[in-house]
């Protein structure tokens, strides 16, 4: 089912990202976790896929498909375009219609210094208007969004510039980049308000329950660290249960405060961990329940 009826609900949107097995263990194990996802029932669960390589990225649809036949719930399929083909896009298209899948999120996808770029595709934006080309309504496309500007960026002006392009090429849905400055996230939704972009937006939270995970995290995506949450993980950062139990009930106030601030919904990155997940769905339950 495409999920473009999303933006006709009277709540608030909930929804999770999870990533294939690595290194080649059995797809069965995650069933552990994906047990507990559904039953949290979230709107869709997103699921990443890799630079490049057949192998993982038929672990991605492999997953999506167990998603959506096994536990029911609708799978959105993240696709990057810089190191495939357009004959490959449309090769994959065809692997995610065989399979049933009709949600993608519609991604330029990271440089990978051992994969050379097919130059064939430079910007999401370019991915979704293809797509949109070859298909036409056949998938609902999400797109991405920075709150706090893209890495690679020129100018926030550009940022949003190009996130406009990606909507008008053909994303109605977008997830947020994680951010832990819900300030900096509401001054994003007034710029994007203001370039005249009006289709739903999840915000993109992430836990901190590990220092050296987040360290890695702030490199890659640019997110800053509030001082509240940076004197958390200096405290916190060798007792495991300690800094579990503060990035959680930093997370839980996070979303409860973009929750009453009438956000369209919450996109949680679930790093493939249940019992957080369910921590917080549970701490936010009556929340998400309240009607629009």
């Amino acid at each position: 089912m495409k999920l473009d009826y999303l933006a006709k609900l009277d709540r608030q949107i909930l929804s999770f990202e999870i990533f294939p097995p690595k290194h080649g263990t059995a797809l069965q194990n995650i069933d552990a976790t994906l047990e507990v996802l559904a039953d949290l029932k979230p709107d869709f669960i997103s699921v990443t896929f890799g630079a490049g390589g057949s192998a993982v990225n038929s672990k991605t649809i492999e997953l999506a498909s167990k998603i959506k036949n096994t536990y029911a719930i609708e799978p959105v399929v993240h696709l990057t375009c810089l190191n495939y083909t357009k004959d490959e896009i449309r090769g994959i298209m065809k692997e995610l219609t065989d399979n049933g899948i009709e949600n993608i999120l519609a991604l330029r996808g990271d440089v990978n210094p051992d994969i050379t770029p097919k130059k064939e595709f430079f910007y999401a934006s370019d991915l979704i208007r293809f797509v949109r080309e070859e298909t036409g309504d056949r998938f609902h496309i999400f797109g991405a969004c920075y709150p706090e500007t893209h890495t690679e960026a020129e100018s926030r002006a550009k940022d949003i510039h190009h996130l406009k392009e990606k909507v008008e090429a053909g994303a109605t849905h977008l997830l947020s980049q994680l951010f832990f400055d819900n300030a900096k996230y509401y001054r994003f939704l007034e710029d994007i308000d203001v370039a005249d972009i009006h289709v739903p937006i999840e915000a993109g939270i992430m836990p901190i329950t590990n220092k050296a995970q987040i360290e890695r995290m702030l490199t890659t995506c640019g997110a800053t660290l509030p001082e509240k949450h940076r004197r958390i993980l200096t405290r916190y950062e060798d007792n495991k249960e300690a800094l579990f139990d503060a990035g959680l009930a930093y997370a839980v106030n996070q979303i409860v405060d973009l929750l009453t601030s009438g956000v369209d919904g919450i996109h949680l990155y679930t790093m493939n961990n249940p019992r957080l997940a369910r921590r917080i769905c549970d701490a936010i339950r009556n929340i998400m329940a309240v009607r629009g």
